[in-house]
């Protein structure tokens, strides 16, 4: 439920959380598949609700997602099986793929939630292709400016102004562990703004930021930063990762 604060659906209980479920199918679009369908409802602020049902028309599962701005180049290795429903499903792939045959090159690996990954067409992998990822704030850090972080770094341990770490992943070569799309990252800001769901009213923030192998749309509650963070200043934290494929 704290991803969805991100993109102002400030839900506080499950009755709260089911009123807006509802409203949301009043102007959705229904995506069907083999195992249910999907129910996609999309704010002008850019908020998007992704309601899942199987195919008695139960609700079974639901995933947030942002339609900004980004855009970066990835090669996917494969897909990885969600665990929470049959509509569930991740990408691992690669940041910035490089020229080479080695599927498994490039900036470094990454795994990203795809919350209409069972209506995408069959595909071979790997496969090279362009996405939108939309990063979901858990904690962040904003300075102003290049100095400022760089003087807040601790002189032993430094990471550079654009860094990435996929922190969902350290646990993925044990069998018994499923990857999670999460990461670590820093990032120059290029825009920003408050966006207004008005489905709800509620304002966020959302961010183009420039990191290691691309561009992510950074959405963010107002309670985690006491002003619109500015053009050119950075941002460091946690987020939970979602991306749509744009090709």
């Amino acid at each position: 439920m704290s991803d969805l604060s991100n993109i102002g659906f400030n839900i506080e209980s499950e009755e709260q959380f089911r009123e807006i479920v509802e409203k949301s199918f009043e102007s959705a679009t229904t995506i069907e598949v083999p195992w249910g369908s999907y129910i996609h409802f999309v704010d002008p602020s850019g908020a998007e609700f992704w309601t899942q049902l199987n195919l008695e028309n139960e609700f079974i599962g639901f995933h947030p997602h942002f339609h900004g701005m980004s855009r970066r180049p990835v090669s996917i290795v494969r897909e990885i099986e969600g665990e929470e429903s049959d509509l569930d499903g991740m990408f691992y792939a690669w940041a910035n793929p490089s020229e080479s045959d080695d599927p498994e090159s490039g900036e470094y690996p990454f795994v990203f939630n795809v919350p209409d990954i069972k209506a995408l067409p069959e595909m071979n992998y790997p496969r090279n292709v362009d996405i939108q990822l939309s990063a979901f704030a858990i904690e962040f850090e904003f300075y102003p400016n290049e100095d400022d972080y760089y003087g807040s770094e601790d002189e032993e341990v430094q990471f550079a102004v654009e860094s990435f770490m996929p922190v969902g992943l350290y646990n993925f070569e044990d069998e018994d562990e499923t990857p999670e799309a999460y990461a670590v990252f820093s990032g120059i800001i290029t825009q920003s703004e408050k966006r207004k769901n008005e489905m709800t009213g509620e304002e966020f923030y959302w961010m183009l930021v420039e990191t290691l192998g691309g561009e992510v749309d950074v959405v963010a509650s107002l309670d985690m930063c006491d002003e619109l963070p500015n053009v050119l200043g950075v941002i460091q934290g946690q987020f939970w990762l979602s991306g749509r494929i744009l090709d």
